[in-house]
């Protein structure tokens, strides 16, 4: 049996581990309760903004509007995949880097080239360690992110779309469920899906200024919207998985200090037994 000494040196060692991973846990739980508020924003604005583009398109607008252009083939796609910038949160990056390697796998099945660009350091680093070649790299993007931010992003895949340079656009991202439910998904950006049936009937009302003109400024703004809703539910579904697994790290913490504070308690006993033994072994010895 191991000496109480070592088993109290390790029951210290395990309580300062709690203390780190029990603050953790309270740190992604505040960040969680702002970042779940961002979420909800941008989720109703998002909806409704591709709700009104879907009204708007015709027939005519698909062929004068580039971005609105819809590939016969698709011979190059870029694939945007969102990680964090810190780990310690469970299988979460590894689940995101999963599906994307999965969606691109799936895409040269069907002949189609990727061009892989990566956001946070942890999808950077991974592909970086296992030389994987990335069309882009960032890690600048905090676990608060802005408009800008996602304006940084996709205004320049939206520009590469337009001069077919690619023909589709994929996001890779971590949609924010619940505190335990944050799967892995990939939506497709670009090319913009429109029902068949809004580009055969086109609009069913008079619009000023025109559809052409209203277009010009939604479609960049959903472009944009699309990749903040992006960040900001991968932000909030990374602090839920942080907060689940330094929850679940602090649980196991108090396991563990309960199960050696009784291993403590009987080497201590059986020490104390030892000792008494040897006294009373001593005193007959001199009697």
């Amino acid at each position: 049996m191991a000496k109480a000494r070592d088993i109290k040196r390790r029951i210290g060692s395990i309580q300062s581990t709690r203390k780190i991973t029990r603050t953790m846990e309270m740190v992604a739980t505040s960040k969680l309760r702002r970042a779940t508020e961002r979420v909800k924003k941008a989720r109703p604005y998002a909806s409704k903004l591709t709700e009104v583009i879907e009204r708007l398109v015709t027939p005519d607008l698909v062929e004068l509007r580039p971005i609105l252009r819809q590939p016969e083939h698709i011979e190059r796609a870029a694939v945007v995949l969102i990680t964090s910038n810190r780990g310690l949160c469970g299988g979460f990056n590894a689940s995101l880097i999963r599906m994307a390697r999965g969606l691109i796998d799936r895409l040269a099945a069907d002949g189609v080239a990727s061009d892989l660009h990566v956001v946070g350091r942890k999808g950077v680093g991974y592909f970086r360690f296992r030389g994987v070649e990335t069309a882009s790299t960032r890690t600048d993007i905090s676990d608060r992110p802005t408009i800008d931010d996602a304006r940084s992003l996709m205004e320049p895949l939206a520009e590469q779309f337009v001069r077919a340079e690619v023909d589709a656009v994929y996001l890779v991202f971590a949609e924010f469920r619940s505190v335990m439910s944050t799967p892995p998904v990939a939506t497709q950006v670009l090319p913009v899906y429109v029902p068949e049936e809004r580009v055969r009937s086109g609009p069913w009302f008079i619009l000023d200024p025109s559809a052409d003109e209203i277009l010009s400024r939604l479609l960049p703004l959903y472009v944009i919207n699309s990749g903040y809703r992006a960040l900001v539910e991968t932000a909030a579904a990374e602090q839920g998985a942080r907060r689940t697994a330094m929850k679940n790290a602090t649980d196991n913490a108090d396991d563990l200090i309960a199960t050696q504070t009784r291993l403590y308690n009987g080497a201590r006993q059986a020490e104390i037994t030892q000792q008494i033994a040897e006294i009373i072994g001593g005193a007959e010895a001199l009697a």
